[in-house]
């Protein structure tokens, strides 16, 4: 099986299916990945002549004789239009990774329903991404300004979550837990100490939700951490590494048990 995880695309066995709609479906899944990867190595091959295009471009404008204006403006057009075509191939790869390493699809409609209920009842705290079977926790709340210890008000949301995850729609799917922040450097001496850099702090962050999961019956083997610092927000921050509140939070991702 690949380390891959895939989100809990068992829209698989509608209710409860026979096993080999499962497997099939289950098979499916593993082939469109399979091809996603090869698009991945393609676009990767295809980025690497690129660069090394440019690199070439680069060296010719370099070169070329300050007199011939029409050959320069030709050379910098065409360094302009690769190196935009190289951004957009770095953002699709960027993407195309992200889905393969967290999956992104709808989960069972029953076990969907159930975390639309919960998300409902405390909107202020959590929202829920029916489509990408993600449960998303706002980091303010969830703890103090710089701090990896969940705050007491939200123990009980967590708790709650966890009661799903055990119910029968939910112990078949296994859980990623995902820290973010904004781009708010750590300052704080004591801070650093603990957490020396927004990466640190999102994983610990992370980790600390996964603690109150395990102590709440959430075998261990379903759950894993990531940290992804202040690298994927969601909004733009404010100039001068002025942060966004909607970029501090911690996604937990239901993907699909053993994949």
């Amino acid at each position: 099986m690949r380390t891959v995880k895939l989100s809990a695309i068992l829209v698989v066995c509608a209710g409860v299916l026979m096993v080999n709609g499962c497997d099939s479906q289950l098979q499916d899944l593993r082939i469109a990945n399979d091809t996603q990867r090869r698009q991945i190595e393609t676009l990767q091959a295809e980025l690497g002549a690129a660069n090394l295009q440019l690199d070439q471009l680069r060296k010719k404008l370099a070169a070329a004789d300050q007199k011939d204006s029409v050959e320069i403006d030709a050379l910098k057009q065409q360094i302009a239009a690769l190196e935009e075509n190289i951004a957009k191939k770095e953002e699709l790869i960027a993407s195309m990774q992200q889905r393969l390493l967290l999956g992104g699809a709808a989960l069972p409609v029953e076990l969907s329903t159930m975390l639309e209920d919960f998300a409902r009842k405390q909107p202020d705290l959590v929202t829920y991404d029916a489509s990408r079977g993600i449960v998303k926790f706002r980091s303010d709340l969830l703890f103090q300004k710089g701090s990896d210890t969940v705050a007491s008000s939200a123990i009980e949301a967590v708790k709650a979550l966890c009661t799903i995850l055990n119910s029968e729609q939910g112990k078949r799917f296994d859980v990623i837990v995902a820290g973010h922040t904004d781009d708010i450097p750590i300052l704080r001496a004591e801070t650093r100490a603990k957490h020396p850099t927004n990466w640190h702090l999102s994983v610990h962050r992370a980790i600390a939700v996964l603690n109150i999961m395990e102590n709440n019956n959430v075998a261990s083997k379903r759950l894993s951490a990531r940290g992804f610092g202040e690298f994927r927000p969601v909004a733009a921050n404010k100039p001068n590494k002025g942060g966004n509140p909607q970029n501090r939070r911690v996604e937990i991702y239901i993907v699909a048990e053993g994949v």
